[in-house]
């Protein structure tokens, strides 16, 4: 017995989830080298958790435990090892005396402008090494994450 042919939407289906699945792996990557680039001396847990207080701007522990997808305990941990290193400074909320605020440091600021230019040269490097149409080609691919990405 032979298998029926698949119709137009099976096999745009399965092209679909090919694509997809590329996507996924290219994309996780492309991450994992950029994490080996640059850290600024951080671990990777410091440098997202250093990233996303600047993107929160002044966060409670139990907000940036929620951002970064980790237990609050863990947080407290990270935070303490980047108070620690000069990064970012705890500070009591004045409206809720229990919690306490987290604020970047000029310090910490300068390590993430580090780690953010030490990424870019990377890609700079390997952007430089594709051809004129490769670069176009690139162009139209960010474009079209950007447009995946949209909410």
């Amino acid at each position: 017995m032979s298998t029926p042919p698949l119709t137009a939407q099976a096999r745009t289906t399965l092209a679909n989830e090919e694509l997809a699945s590329r996507l996924r792996l290219n994309i996780n990557r492309l991450h994992r080298r950029l994490r080996q680039e640059a850290l600024a001396g951080l671990s990777p847990a410091q440098a997202s958790a250093l990233g996303a207080v600047y993107r929160l701007e002044n966060p409670t522990l139990g907000e940036l435990a929620a951002t970064e997808q980790v237990q609050p305990p863990t947080m407290t941990r990270i935070v303490a090892s980047l108070q620690e290193a000069g990064m970012i400074t705890r500070v009591t909320d004045a409206a809720d005396r229990r919690s306490a605020r987290v604020h970047i440091t000029p310090a910490g600021k300068r390590a993430l402008d580090r780690i953010r230019t030490l990424k870019n040269a990377f890609l700079t490097r390997r952007l430089a090494d594709l051809s004129p149409a490769e670069q176009e080609r690139a162009d139209e691919l960010i474009s079209l994450l950007e447009h995946l990405l949209e909410e």
